[in-house]
């Protein structure tokens, strides 16, 4: 593959060649040191998955008293999910309900979502990994949000471990982590991302070829 980046880099070229790890160093390089969430959110059902997308956010609250209209606003999100978005559940790492599950998994997919991220719990592990859905969360736990927990605003800004996420902005996430591009950079952070995807496969091939791994760096000023 050519190391120049084509003129438009598609969300779907973006998942087969950009990582978590290069949009860091990417973002290290244009200023922006801190835009991934330092939390235990992990992939539940798709260990190996690169999930890139843009976000659609949710903000979500604990609550313990009847719900008048259940479910209402959470519904409206996965609704109105477009394809390659991917739904951004702040929680503020509560545990106590599972906000993400089958149902919402089935009704995501069908709206072309790419995948989702809950910085909190989920349910329905067996059956949303059946479905090959990727699902970034803490952990799990069995309960229903009803009462329990509810999206109280969609479609604005949130924070994850003080980083803002917001609407339309790049996410991506992986068994490394998860990252978010604002918007201002989106554009020079992606373009250098890839080129530096590609310097890495020239520095590797030359390392296994027997250069020393200073060399290599001399060479390519890249590691």
């Amino acid at each position: 593959m050519p190391t120049n980046p084509p003129e438009v880099i598609t969300i779907a070229m973006m998942r087969e060649v950009l990582s978590v790890p290069l949009l860091c160093d990417a973002l290290d390089a244009a200023g922006f040191p801190r835009q991934s969430p330092r939390l235990p959110l992990r992939p539940l059902t798709i260990p190996h998955v690169t999930l890139i997308g843009r976000c659609r956010t949710t903000l979500w609250a604990d609550m313990a008293h009847a719900d008048p209209q259940p479910y209402e606003l959470e519904l409206k999100a996965v609704d109105s999910c477009q394809p390659d978005d991917v739904l951004i559940c702040s929680a503020s790492g509560s545990n106590r309900s599972g906000i993400w599950g089958e149902l919402l998994t089935t009704a995501s997919r069908n709206t072309g979502c790419a995948g989702v991220i809950v910085d909190g719990a989920v349910r329905d592990l067996a059956k949303m990994r059946a479905m090959n859905f990727p699902v970034f969360a803490r952990g799990t736990n069995p309960y229903d949000s009803r009462d329990r927990q509810r999206v109280i605003d969609l479609d604005i800004p949130v924070e994850l471990d003080g980083i803002r996420f917001c609407p339309g902005d790049l996410v991506a996430a992986d068994e490394d982590g998860i990252v978010v591009v604002p918007a201002a950079v989106e554009h020079q952070v992606v373009k250098a991302a890839w080129i530096k995807a590609h310097a890495e496969n020239e520095v590797r091939d030359a390392i296994r070829g027997g250069m020393s791994a200073t060399k290599a760096f001399e060479t390519f000023g890249v590691l």
